[in-house]
């Protein structure tokens, strides 16, 4: 896979760049805005108390276990379930 968090083929074939897709499918240095945060109220909140909620825009430093983002000049980690929840719009 290389250094990548998905294939090539497959972020091409599937999500040729306008679709949503989850923040986790982003690659290190992408930027994507914050579209929608699936899921119920408590990670939906502990989300917005990191700085992800709709409209906000992040970028992935690394995608390697935990999903580590740069959000309004902070650095966030969360769990890859929790970023299958955020869905994003590749910038």
């Amino acid at each position: 896979m290389g250094n990548d968090c998905v294939s090539e083929e497959m972020a091409e074939e599937n999500y040729g760049g306008t679709m949503p897709i989850p923040l986790s499918q982003l690659k290190p240095g992408e930027q994507g805005r914050v579209m929608a945060v699936e899921g119920g109220h408590g990670i939906r909140q502990k989300l917005f108390l990191r700085g992800l909620f709709e409209g906000s825009v992040v970028r992935v430093i690394s995608c390697y276990g935990p999903v580590t983002v740069e959000v309004d000049r902070n650095t966030v980690s969360i769990g890859r379930g929790m970023a299958q929840k955020v869905i994003v719009r590749r910038m």
